[in-house]
């Protein structure tokens, strides 16, 4: 066989194994995406609640690299939730609507009656970085405006926040769904 083909199939390889690891890690880092059935109260007060506090003691541990001193960063709780828009709109669907009223009754549990929450509209990189801004903001907004209108969520407890196309959960496919997403962050104290 050709040693060129041989390598250039390697490289094809590598490089697919590699999309398919940053694709993975992107999920990981922000959460899976929940859609359709997944989309569930238990589901979201999982997701939403953030972890206890660590419980922090004195004392002195020697190591050799210091490594055992550093705090791990915190994760965020959140939930990715793939609310769907008309193109180039930010009214709600009715699937999107359905979606919303099951997290209105998570943020009425009491699990999270006490947290505010920031609502991060998204977008896919497609169109200028400019107008994908504004469409992520107006998208947020519509989800926020929906929940503090049809179920009486505190506006204070929700912040629409626009990340235009930024913050992509799949970077190997810029125009897939879940880059269109609506992210709902907990705002820990």
């Amino acid at each position: 066989m050709n040693p060129t083909l041989i390598h250039s199939r390697r490289g094809l390889i590598a490089l697919l194994v590699a999309v398919l690891c940053a694709g993975a890690w992107a999920q990981e880092a922000e959460g899976p995406v929940l859609k359709g059935n997944k989309v569930t109260e238990s589901n979201l007060l999982d997701a939403l609640t953030p972890p206890p506090e660590p419980v922090v003691t004195r004392s002195l541990k020697v190591t050799r690299d210091n490594s055992a001193g550093v705090l791990a960063p915190k994760k965020r709780a959140s939930a990715s939730l793939l609310i769907t828009f008309e193109t180039n709109s930010s009214d709600l669907t009715d699937n999107a609507k359905k979606q919303l009223d099951v997290v209105a009754a998570a943020l009425k549990n009491d699990r999270l009656a006490d947290y505010n929450f920031s609502v991060e509209g998204h977008a896919d990189p497609r169109g200028n970085a400019e107008a994908n801004m504004l469409l992520s903001q107006q998208r947020a907004e519509s989800v926020r405006a929906y929940l503090v209108s049809a179920h009486q969520i505190a506006a204070e407890r929700l912040k629409a926040e626009g990340r235009g196309d930024r913050d992509l959960m799949n970077r190997a496919f810029p125009a897939a769904p879940e880059n269109r997403r609506v992210t709902i962050v907990t705002i820990t104290p």
